[in-house]
């Protein structure tokens, strides 16, 4: 008989608190008094995507995995462009799923939805007090860099230069000006283009921390409740294959078979084709053909002694 589970405390979200984050996802219904051009909803999908990308190729497989290498400039670039998401500072994203990893759907997990419940593993422990300060004693392999620590002490000035950047392409390309930002042209672009692909993108990268440990279907024997999903996969581009990465973390590469589309994986690559990062991590055969660890190691030994034969 399994002893009961001794359940951490949690505490609940205070309103006032986390007026910023209801704010966040209130504006997009401005849009209702301004209207939304063809352009607004153009870069609403763009910036989905183009931010998912750096959530999951920066935040996920770089600074909580380094799964891949790359130049100290373009650590930069990628921790300043998954900011530009408003998902808080890379070290502190980092810091957070590298305990998540440490502690899966076990007490200590920061957002178990088996134990803790979808809500509180979708949004709950984001929005609660427990979380907010970044374990830097976790991640000591990136706080060396003071560019890091500072752009994650300030993880808002990504997110506020890309909002003003938006408003000001949708006062050139709805009102014809750089001064029309100030007017519902801009206005429109900001609420759609900005504060809806924002939303759209939070709820999009908690699903992994929620759905993922709920629906679909596992390959590995992982000792959680991590699961695959190809619908999941396509939303987070790659992201839905948790149930893998889960089996085998260290990898850039989340798809492990050809037909489960990466698209982060495959960007990925090209970046690696221009000396962007190097030494991608890929699924070793067997990590890909066995079902757990134990299988994994003797068929690691057979494999060896094939080669060696």
């Amino acid at each position: 008989m399994e002893s009961p589970v001794t359940l951490e405390k949690r505490n609940k979200p205070l309103l006032k608190t986390e007026i910023s984050f209801i704010i966040v996802h209130l504006l997009p219904l401005g849009a209702l008094f301004t209207g939304a051009t063809t352009f607004d909803w153009i870069m609403c999908a763009f910036l989905y995507v183009f931010r998912m990308f750096w959530v999951t190729g920066g935040y996920h497989r770089y600074f909580s995995h380094k799964s891949y290498k790359t130049s100290r400039w373009f650590q930069f670039v990628i921790a300043f462009m998954a900011e530009t998401s408003a998902q808080k500072g890379a070290l502190w994203w980092a810091a957070h799923h590298r305990v998540h990893h440490r502690y899966s759907d076990t007490p200590h997990d920061p957002h178990s939805m088996k134990l803790y419940g979808f809500w509180y593993s979708h949004v709950g422990w984001i929005v609660g007090p427990d979380y907010k300060e970044t374990d830097y004693k976790t991640i000591g392999d990136l706080t060396k860099y003071p560019e890091l620590v500072w752009l994650n002490k300030y993880y808002l000035v990504p997110p506020v230069l890309l909002g003003v950047l938006v408003t000001m392409l949708g006062g050139i390309v709805n009102g014809g000006s750089v001064a029309a930002m100030f007017t519902v042209s801009g206005f429109s672009s900001l609420f759609v283009g900005f504060f809806l692909s924002t939303v759209l993108l939070y709820h999009g990268t908690f699903s992994i921390n929620s759905i993922m440990h709920k629906f679909g279907k596992p390959r590995y024997e992982t000792g959680d409740e991590s699961k695959n999903s190809l619908w999941l996969a396509l939303i987070t581009l790659g992201e839905g294959w948790h149930n893998n990465h889960h089996y085998y973390e260290v990898s850039t590469r989340q798809g492990f078979f050809w037909w489960e589309i990466d698209i982060t994986w495959y960007i990925l690559k090209v970046f690696s084709w221009f000396g962007l990062i190097w030494d991608l991590k890929g699924v070793p055969e067997y990590i890909r053909r066995s079902k757990n660890k134990q299988e994994a190691i003797a068929l690691r030994k057979e494999l060896e002694l094939q080669k060696s034969a």
